[in-house]
């Protein structure tokens, strides 16, 4: 193991990776962007590409973290909820199951039924999301299933004696589209349908989604069930690499899956999974962090939601301000700090063509702090990484590289 004095870093850029955009005369909103920070990185250090998920994986954030923290998602991976459950304080009996519970907007669409109008129900405010679950709960909660509230629209659902093995799509993939194809899978579990039903009449009846749509808003005023599973088993970080930390996160999966790893889980005023969080306060809370502990997981959701939105000017601001207000504040951060070692990543690619996550290659960079130096000029992206011929395959191998300083740097 290496000297315990080194300090390790990982700032992840939720969504970050794309395809060549037309509009941007075939660049990458990640060369598009102005990210002199993440830039010098790749060109102080180790810069290439990696896997985070493979070809056989569902294309999720929670299996894209795992990689990234060490973890064979083929071998610890039992679901979504189960992390987000961990994060919010949820302890798992045996028998019981988790499934992420977002709060969406439906709206009628004539002879195509019901049409999801907005998958995180117009991103609701964390209060407003809190006061709709909470209704749920005190109508619907009973000994099979109880309602928590968690981060905007991303809430969490616990099923007694409840089923893992339904293959239900994520809301973010079904925007604008029909809801009756994918709805199909509860018929043939009639509790979940039956409680699916009877949550849309429940938040029909709540003044706050009339006040919602007065304001021109979009409501909360449907549930969608998914990535559900059981408490998942993993041996803690400390364990494999000897390393003490935290995440910072604004998203429960991903505080979640740190805690599922043995560190602390940093909870930061006005941390939104959006474009409106609070970067001075993740990078201070990441910065104090690293002065008592050996390892910090810094995570950004914003450019994850601008794909899922599929706003490109969007999404190329997020990654500018992810590069300024998070890489920036971190390396000046670090100048008087010794021995720190820093990898900035994307988790997986989320291209705004599609609006969605998508399985690909994903660049990394890795430097070890304070430096100075003047290395080969490079930017951070998915061409520039393709180019230096470094791959780590399977993506989860990158950690135990990145702790023990192994990776070969390669131009």
């Amino acid at each position: 193991m290496e000297n315990r004095k080194t300090k390790y870093l990982i700032l992840v850029g939720d969504g970050m990776g794309d395809e060549a955009q037309e509009e941007l005369n075939g660049k990458t909103p990640l060369e598009a962007a102005h990210t002199p920070h993440m830039d010098q990185l790749a060109s102080w250090g180790t810069l290439g590409l990696t896997e985070t998920i493979a070809p056989h994986q569902d294309p999720g954030s929670d299996v894209a973290n795992m990689a990234i923290l060490g973890y064979d998602p083929d071998r610890y991976h039992t679901g979504r909820a189960p992390l987000e459950a961990a994060s919010m304080g949820v302890e798992l009996a045996l028998g019981e199951v988790a499934f992420r519970c977002n709060l969406v907007s439906v709206e009628a669409g004539g002879d195509a039924g019901l049409i999801l109008a907005d998958y995180s129900a117009g991103h609701i405010s964390s209060e407003d999301g809190r006061s709709l679950i909470t209704a749920l709960q005190k109508s619907l909660g009973n000994e099979s299933f109880q309602f928590y509230p968690g981060v905007s629209y991303r809430h969490l659902l616990v099923w007694r004696g409840g089923r893992s093995d339904l293959a239900i799509t994520p809301p973010h993939d079904v925007t604008g589209q029909p809801v009756a194809e994918y709805w199909q899978v509860y018929d043939g579990v009639p509790e979940l349908k039956s409680l699916m039903e009877n949550a849309r009449r429940v938040l029909a009846n709540q003044d706050l989604n009339q006040q919602l749509l007065k304001q021109g808003k979009s409501p909360g005023n449907a549930i969608w069930l998914w990535g559900q599973g059981v408490a998942p088993i993993m041996p803690s970080l400390n364990d494999r690499f000897n390393i003490e930390g935290v995440v910072i996160s604004a998203v429960d999966l991903v505080k979640g899956l740190g805690v599922c790893a043995g560190l602390e889980a940093v909870s930061v005023p006005g941390a939104t999974g959006y474009l409106d969080t609070n970067y001075g306060g993740k990078v201070a809370a990441a910065l104090g962090a690293l002065r008592e502990r050996d390892f910090v997981y810094l995570h950004v959701e914003a450019p994850d939601e601008a794909g899922h939105e599929g706003n490109l000017k969007l999404k190329i601001e997020a990654i500018e301000a992810f590069d300024s207000q998070v890489v920036g504040a971190v390396i000046d951060g670090c100048r008087d700090m010794d021995g720190v070692r820093v990898m900035v990543i994307t988790d997986h690619l989320t291209p705004v063509r599609i609006r969605t996550h998508a399985r690909g290659l994903v660049p990394f960079a890795i430097s070890d702090l304070p430096a100075d130096q003047i290395g080969v000029q490079r930017g951070f992206s998915e061409k520039s990484a393709e180019k230096t011929g470094l791959v780590i395959k399977p993506g989860h191998m990158l950690m135990e590289g990145f702790i023990k300083g192994s990776i070969t740097p390669r131009t």
